[in-house]
């Protein structure tokens, strides 16, 4: 039974678990779903994801819901297809691990916070609120130092290859990379290198060419 992902593959979220499956090169539907309407919040979506966000995720009769549990069962179940996301060793597994878990609760939450004022609410006809902006800039700055840090012992955030890891940030270092905020990934040329090795990858080329269709 065919893969499908449901959401507008403009969600950083949906847009993380495509990328995961153009790097294996499977074959998937994406399935739409009209969040403007709250279509997320209705049937038949909220039987897929009982939260209401996007994505789901189907493979045949598994259902299956948070796009960074998604990327995982992708790249253990489909390990023999497309590009390696997962390192074999455990002690490598482990420190890739650690930068998933600083992805998820410290990248993305003042990324998020950062996207959300500079780019969309100006296209929400919303005000940019720069007092937001300027505290999360900070907290940008700050954690961009470890990365500079980490970045200077290896190529990628969890060794020498790239993984999930590096991965589950091209979404926000996508949509952060339009915006002024560019300018302190610029300013750590390691954060700079790993940014732009990242976003030139062909899975992710493929993944925003979905965007335009």
């Amino acid at each position: 039974m065919a893969i499908k992902v449901h959401g507008p593959i403009m969600s950083p979220a949906v847009m993380r678990v495509v990328a995961a499956l153009k790097e294996k090169n499977l074959e998937f539907e994406l399935v739409p779903v009209n969040m403007q309407n709250g279509d997320h919040k209705k049937e038949p979506f909220i039987t897929l994801n009982p939260f209401g966000q996007v994505p789901a995720f189907e493979d045949g009769d598994l259902k299956l819901f948070e796009s960074r549990a998604i990327t995982q069962y992708i790249a253990h179940t489909y390990a023999d297809k497309g590009n390696q996301l997962l390192p074999n060793d455990p002690k490598k597994m482990a420190i890739m691990s650690v930068w998933m878990e600083v992805e998820a609760q410290k990248f993305d939450p003042v990324g998020s916070k950062l996207a959300y004022e500079i780019a969309i609410k100006p296209m929400m006809g919303k005000v940019t609120d720069d007092a937001v902006v300027a505290e999360n800039e900070e907290k940008m700055g700050k954690l961009l130092d470890v990365y500079e840090a980490r970045l200077k012992e290896s190529k990628y955030l969890g060794g020498d290859s790239f993984t999930l890891a590096d991965l589950h940030h091209a979404p926000g270092l996508h949509y952060l990379s339009g915006t002024k905020v560019k300018s302190l990934f610029d300013a750590r040329p390691h954060v700079t290198a790993w940014c732009a090795d990242v976003l030139a990858r062909p899975a992710w080329s493929k993944t925003l060419e979905l965007n335009k269709q």
